[in-house]
């Protein structure tokens, strides 16, 4: 899958498309439901199929003061949107400006002479243009002016087995309450933090549990407390030793939180790949897979207490991760 970040970036030669708009967020099943059959439809046209997305979101430009939580970041987003089959994704940097274009303008620019789009692909609910003053019936109309069509798409393909309608919202509800397989099942995934390994306070190592502290870059932080999961690799980013292990998944029990048996205030995320005890991740960007809630954050009084307690945590995601 192609991505750009620009119209001048686009292919002069891409030919007829099929664009979609939206943030897809999480980009969970029902995301998945509908941009496949998209493509299955593009493919079937001859054409290619294209989606439109903006960075950063919408809301974050409209309302600084309380930008959304996002479930994923951009490159996990433009990730799981490749694994659906599309040809292309531009990246729109949305701003006060591109928001003030009207419906005609943006449809004319971004989609008919940025993308060739000769069908474009909304939802019942699309609103688009300044202040949202277009919607479906105008999608139409400037589609018979400018010379496409415009497909509707059809929600039942995303609706899950329980009848609720896939949605960022579940999501996003269920991170919150630490409920990581059933967020893995509306996701079609588990749950991805993803950053960079910077120092920390080496107290893990001190105390037999040396671990990799993520620098946050992109995913909703779930609710705290200790996880089991997958640690992977994505870039070394010059570091040698991290090199050796990229793309592999190592069994890890993950904290997310505050360590209260020492004092500390600040939220850590970190990882104990624990057989892999004596690695150096420094400087790599990592991502953390995370599969089951443990419990939450707790002072167990002393050190020795905290140690018996994460013998018991990577006992238990030993457990759950079926190694070793």
């Amino acid at each position: 899958m192609q991505v750009w970040r620009a119209l001048d970036e686009v292919p002069a030669d891409l030919g007829p498309t099929a664009v979609t708009l939206g943030n897809f967020d999480g980009v969970h099943r029902g995301h998945q439901a509908v941009l496949s059959q998209m493509v299955a439809d593009a493919r079937d046209r001859g054409h290619r199929a294209v989606a439109l997305t903006f960075d950063p979101h919408p809301k974050a430009v409209h309302d600084p003061e309380h930008p959304p939580v996002l479930i994923t970041g951009l490159q996990d987003k433009l990730d799981r949107l490749a694994d659906t089959g599309l040809d292309g994704v531009l990246v729109v940097p949305y701003t006060l400006e591109f928001a003030s274009q009207t419906p005609q303008e943006f449809v004319r620019r971004w989609l008919v002479d940025g993308l060739g789009a000769a069908t474009v692909v909304v939802g019942a609910d699309t609103k688009f243009g300044r202040g949202n003053a277009g919607d479906v019936a105008t999608m139409r109309a400037i589609g018979a002016s400018m010379g496409f069509v415009t497909d509707v798409v059809d929600d039942a393909c995303a609706v899950s087995e329980t009848g609720r309608r896939w949605s960022s919202t579940w999501v996003r509800e269920l991170l919150d309450d630490g409920r990581m397989r059933e967020a893995a099942d509306v996701l079609g995934r588990p749950h991805r933090l993803r950053g960079v390994v910077v120092d920390g306070d080496k107290l893990g190592r001190e105390i037999g549990f040396p671990t990799a502290n993520l620098d946050l870059t992109g995913g909703m932080v779930p609710r705290h407390g200790v996880y089991a999961g997958w640690m992977t690799v994505l870039d070394p980013r010059g570091n040698a030793r991290a090199g050796t292990l990229t793309g592999e998944r190592l069994a890890t029990a993950i904290s997310i939180g505050i360590n209260y048996t020492v004092g500390a205030e600040n939220l850590r995320i970190e990882g104990f790949a624990f057989d892999r005890p004596g690695i150096d991740l420094y400087r790599a960007e990592v991502a953390f897979d995370l599969v089951e809630w443990r419990r939450p954050m707790l002072d167990f009084g002393s050190l020795d207490g905290l140690k018996d307690a994460l013998a018991a945590d990577v006992q238990w995601s030993r457990d759950v991760l079926q190694v070793g």
